[in-house]
């Protein structure tokens, strides 16, 4: 799905099941093959704006983000309130949700052992891209 150096390839994998897969009795479709499928289209709205990060700490475990998780992250889409975002913060890179409220910005963890980062007038934003998948092994 991505090369090295992080941008999208044209590789396709093998449908295995052409819907989701039940966890409980096998499905009378097992046998049905609905050819090749495209990971980038399921997963990247526009690739051209979008990038994979790999997730290093446990801040946003609380959001299903874990340790070595890479994350997709698109540029195009409009950072609002609740949106988890990867951010530059006087000069701190950081993946956080954003929540925009009448007392101001804040960039809050999903872990309740890290404090928010509450912006003030002093402090620098640059928000990079809302974070639309988790990749993580199971």
């Amino acid at each position: 799905m991505t090369s090295g150096d992080g941008n999208v390839s044209e590789d396709k994998f093998a449908r295995a099941a052409p819907e989701a897969v039940h966890a409980g009795f096998p499905s009378p479709a097992a046998g049905y093959y609905d050819g090749p499928v495209d990971l980038n289209r399921h997963l990247i709205q526009d690739p051209t704006a979008t990038f994979i990060v790999r997730v290093s700490g446990d801040s946003m475990t609380g959001a299903g983000i874990f340790d070595g998780d890479e994350i997709i992250v698109d540029r195009s889409l409009d950072a609002r309130d609740g949106s988890v975002v990867v951010a530059v913060v006087d000069s701190e890179l950081t993946i956080k949700r954003l929540r925009i409220d009448e007392s101001g910005i804040r960039l809050v963890p999903e872990n309740p052992a890290y404090p928010d980062i509450v912006l003030g007038e002093m402090s620098e934003l640059t928000i990079w891209g809302v974070v639309t998948r988790c990749l993580h092994r199971v």
